[in-house]
């Protein structure tokens, strides 16, 4: 799956959400403000909340998970992936920067 539009009305991507998380924003409200995405287009209503929840798109791995990882210990992208399978996938890797950052942030 490559980048697509989230947002209908406003034009954000995924990549556009995916870089303001990237950068710490966690919340809908959060990444409304930074992307201008309307959250209430059926592009936001259906993926927002999925997107903000997701770490890793080919493993399905929650944001929940990656957190709980750090919080016990996972000090790595390779930790990390190691406990929850976030980042693992060979022919992709694209979470990494995210897994880096809630490593940095601890959320």
């Amino acid at each position: 799956m490559s980048n697509f539009t989230v947002c209908n009305k406003n034009d954000v991507t995924y990549l556009d959400i995916r870089m303001a998380m990237v950068k710490g924003l966690r919340t809908a409200d959060e990444i409304k403000e930074a992307t201008n995405a309307c959250g209430e287009c059926v592009g936001c209503e259906t993926s927002l909340d999925w997107i903000l929840s997701t770490v890793c798109r080919c493993r399905a791995v929650p944001l929940e998970a990656v957190v709980k990882a750090v919080k016990n210990g996972a000090d790595t992208v390779e930790k990390v992936g190691e406990a929850v399978k976030a980042g693992t996938e060979p022919t992709c890797g694209k979470c990494k920067i995210l897994i880096e950052n809630i490593i940095a942030i601890g959320k």
